[in-house]
């Protein structure tokens, strides 16, 4: 069995944002932002620049997938040996 047949998701699982719950939560959240935003544009005017250096590590977090990614599968030490090498 190939290692990548045994992660895929069955045809029929939708992912979690296109079910009716997940689409409730995008809105409730979308709804909450803005409304926070709305009450506390005065102190986002003033704190913009501590607001930014905030969003690095979430960015780092979110985009990178932490450091816990790293050398497994798919990081960076996963690269395919040649058919010389398996061989040896």
């Amino acid at each position: 069995m190939d290692h990548h047949e045994h992660h895929h998701r069955p045809a029929h699982k939708k992912p979690w944002w296109q079910t009716s719950s997940g689409m409730l939560l995008i809105v409730l959240f979308a709804v909450g932002g803005y409304f926070l935003i709305k009450e506390h544009s005065a102190h986002i005017a003033e704190n913009w620049i501590l607001l930014i250096l905030l969003l690095c590590p979430l960015m780092h977090i979110f985009m990178h997938g932490g450091h816990g990614g790293h050398g497994g599968h798919g990081g960076h030490g996963n690269h395919k040996r040649s058919n010389d090498e398996e061989e040896k």
